[in-house]
Parts: C-alpha cells; structure tokens; sequence
C-alpha cells in the first residue's frame, strides 16, 4: 500500500535536522519512499491532506520495564534500594500467568502508541526467574498491538545481598540464609535461554527484535557479562544494562571493585558502541571520557530519575564527551507511565536547575533528537527509525496543529517538548500500518482488554500484599544501607553540578 501525504509541515531529524518545513512523504509499503515538495502519487495511492498537520518521527523509548506495569501508581516515596524489595521481590515471588503478562504488556503497548511512541526497549524481568513461555507472551502482545520493540531477558546471577555492598552487616543471619539458597540462572542457562529466544522471537513481523541485558555489572558474573558481550556483538543487538543509578550504587563499584563501576566495565571490555547503559548518574569526569571515547550510548531516565530521588544524569558533559543519549520512560511504577512526551518536557526542564551556565541547557532540538534518532540509537536501531527520511522504515507521527497544545504557534520544537502531551496526535504508523486512527488503536480492542485486566487484578493485588509482607523484613536493613552510603564522599554529587 502507497501513501502520499501532502503539504504537511514536517520535521524530520536525522541529516535534515530539526528545521521544520512544509513538504509531501510518499511511504511504499513499510518504507518511506521519498520525501520532499511536488511529489507525485503512483497508481492506487492514498492521498492525505497534509494542510495543518504535522509529521514527525514516532518517539522511541529507549529504556523500559514492562514487568512493573501491574504496580503503576502503587509505590512512593521509597529511595530505590528500597522500593525494589517490593516492585523486584526477593521472598515470596511465583510466575505470573502467562494471559496477565500478556494483558500487562498490552497495556504499555497500548499507552505507548496512542501517545506517539512507536519504538520500545523493553528490558523485561520476571520475578523469580526467566521463562520463555512468558517473554513469549510479552512479544505476542506487542505483535498484535503493531509496535516495534527490542526486548531483552533480564539477568540477575549472583546473590542479592553480594550486588549491593553492606547488606550482610544488617541483613539478620537466618534471612541471609534463606536468600543463600536461592539458585540464580548460571551463566549456561542464560545462554541457553537467549538463543533460544533470539531463534523463536527475532525478526517476528519485521518489528520484533531480542537483546542482551546483563541487569548491572555488580548484580552479573564477568563470564556472564562477557558472554554477553560477545553475542551482542555477533547479532549486532544492544547489551544492554544499568550503572551508577544511585549513590548507593557510586559506593558500589569503589567498595567491590576498588574503582567505579564505569572503570570496571571499561578495564573489562565491556563499553563499546554495542553498550546501552540505563541512567549513568553517578559518574565522574574520568568515567565520562571512558563513555565518550568507548561510544558507548545511556538512556536518560528524567522522570524515574526524579521520582526515586536518585538524582541527576549529566547529560551536557556526556553529549561533550561524545556519547549518544536517548529518553526513556523506565518501569511502569517508577513514572508511572511509558508517556515519553512526558518524558521530554522532564529532561527539557530539570537540567536548567542544576546548572547556572544557561548557554549549556538542553535546547528543544537536542531534546527531540533525544526522544527519536538518539532513542534509536540505543537499540542499534538507527539505520531503520528514528528519522523520516528515504529508506527508512515508516514509523511516523501525524499530529493535529490546530489544537491548544500549537496556539499561538511560536517555536514548533519547543511547542512539542513543552506544551505538547500527545493529545493532538491524529495517526500513528509503525511499519508503514495505521495503527493509531483518531486516538483508536486499530489493531486491538483496547477497551475489552483493559476490562480483562481489570477483572484480574483483585486476585494480583491480594497475592501481591502477601510478597509485599515478606519483604517487608528487609526493608530496615536496606534503609540502614542506603543512610550509610549516604553518609560516604566519593567525590561526586548529582543534584547540584555542571551537568
């Protein structure tokens, strides 16, 4: 199917930039065709009128847990070490049936279209351990739904209380020992596991991509992480993985390793251009020339960043140093939403509080290139989406500019990160497929599946207080680890510095 839009006023990224101007988009199946001013429509074309519209590429989340998505709007006011006893159990934690995981990635998938993000990066994590049956029923949703997504099976494989450093000098001895007993997935059986999704789920629908996603140097065995490496590099996938989200985690790296978490990776190999670090708060102007010469890429995390009090990526020095930034939503109870419109307005906005030298805030344009090609970027995606231009897939937006969100029409990049909250959003193509038609997905009931899940979360909500009672125990412990390494200087601070 041919479709030529015309006239619209288009702001397309990649080497044309962030400039808007007015023009026509011929899109030829899942591809963009051409793009450019009196373009002519082949026989059998669909012709739409461009006039007070907006075209732009779809917005790609570059760091995602769908697996929090049940807990939205349940947890606050917990600094993380504490709030993932609950949104990540330890204790009491069984696998969920796999219709409720399915409906839970339905209803990120869904959000995320309708409020213009056509391409996630889902760093899935089932509590306690990986199945193939479920990650299966995460991508069968987003199948159905028409999103592009790269997911990953999250890897934690050493003991707990080993990846965060003081736990066993308040952990009580008999929940240590029970903690002891649990048997992380070896690193075979990680292996295992990916390749085995990588040839079941890889290329689904020309939208569905797997990754590695080792959770964090401290949490993950060098030979694990290693391995991983290697395989990201063979199927030219992300490896994907967290540092330095917390100050707990700036104790970290010094405490386990006698170096910062960044040093570690970077003296083992392991940051490349394959490398996709999640958040990257807690780093020093030596971990950030490691970053930049490395070309590596971090997913900036503005709200989830906030919301656990974690702190302040810094994201002027790391765009000097050369590394690639895209946005990103983070888990689903930690946002709470997967808005990525939200997302920019946040980035948009806190990095002015922390830095008096106003000629080095984050400027609209640099914004926008976060939340599109920067994103892509992140799921070595960029050659594919991200930008409109010729070749690339047809993953666009059609926004209505005739709304309160444009009115006056000043600057347009700034009317999207500031005003904009994708409400004006008209159509969504992923793939060269409307899937978003008038703010109705075309491809789901949306309303009948939101009701299913609905009528399932009364039984969720009741096993869910019972994981969270047996968790509870722990929490002491770990607000007693994260004051003391609140209580440590190593040299950097997140909240007031030139970021």
């Amino acid at each position: 199917m041919s479709i030529l839009i015309k006239g619209a006023t288009i702001l397309a990224g990649g080497q044309a930039g962030m400039e808007p101007f007015t023009g026509d988009m011929l899109v030829e199946g899942e591809r963009i065709a051409a793009i450019g001013t009196g373009l002519e429509a082949p026989d059998g074309t669909q012709t739409l009128d461009g006039s007070g519209k907006l075209v732009m590429p779809g917005l790609v989340n570059a760091h995602l847990h769908s697996n929090e998505a049940l807990f939205k709007g349940r947890y606050d006011n917990m600094p993380l070490e504490v709030w993932m006893l609950y949104s990540y159990p330890i204790r009491a934690a069984k696998a969920l049936p796999p219709r409720l995981v399915y409906l839970r990635s339905m209803l990120v998938a869904m959000e995320s279209l309708r409020t213009g993000v056509t391409c996630i990066t889902d760093d899935l994590y089932e509590s306690p351990r990986s199945e193939l049956e479920l990650m299966g029923a995460a991508i069968d949703a987003y199948d159905d739904v028409g999103i592009r997504a790269t997911v990953s099976a999250h890897v934690v494989n050493r003991n707990f209380l080993d990846t965060i450093p003081f736990t066993r000098d308040y952990v009580p001895q008999d929940l240590q020992d029970e903690i002891g007993r649990m048997i992380p997935m070896s690193t075979q059986e990680y292996l295992a596991f990916v390749k085995e999704a990588h040839a079941r789920f890889h290329g689904r629908s020309g939208r569905i991509r797997t990754m590695l996603a080792p959770s964090a140097p401290q949490r993950c065995t060098v030979d694990l992480m290693q391995a991983a490496n290697e395989l990201a590099r063979e199927w030219d996938a992300p490896f994907h993985t967290h540092i330095v989200e917390t100050k707990v985690q700036g104790v970290t790296g010094p405490e386990f390793y006698g170096k910062s978490l960044m040093a570690y990776m970077d003296d083992l190999g392991l940051l490349s251009p394959w490398t996709t670090i999640a958040h990257s708060i807690w780093v020093s102007d030596d971990d950030i020339a490691r970053m930049g010469r490395a070309g590596v890429c971090v997913a900036h995390n503005a709200i989830s960043n906030q919301k656990l009090g974690a702190g302040t990526a810094p994201v002027r020095k790391l765009l000097d140093a050369g590394v690639h930034v895209g946005l990103g939503s983070d888990g689903i109870c930690s946002n709470d939403t997967p808005r990525i419109f939200d997302v920019m307005k946040a980035a948009g906005l806190m990095h002015k509080v922390n830095n008096p030298d106003w000629k080095r805030w984050l400027t609209a344009s640099e914004v926008l290139h976060a939340a599109t090609l920067g994103g892509a970027r992140t799921a070595r995606l960029e050659a594919e989406t991200g930008s409109l231009e010729a070749g690339k897939k047809a993953d666009f937006l059609v926004l209505d500019m005739e709304t309160a969100s444009f009115t006056p029409m000043n600057d347009l990049r700034q009317h999207l990160v500031y005003c904009e909250n994708g409400s004006s959003i008209e159509k969504v193509f992923v793939n060269g497929e409307m899937v978003v038609d008038g703010g109705r997905l075309t491809k789901v009931d949306e309303k009948a599946l939101l009701a299913e899940l609905r009528e399932m979360m009364p039984a969720f909500q009741e096993y869910t207080l019972g994981v969270e009672a047996a968790n509870r125990v722990l929490e002491p412990a770990f607000e007693k680890v994260v004051k003391r390494c609140y209580g440590m200087d190593i040299g950097m601070t997140r909240w007031a510095s030139d970021v």
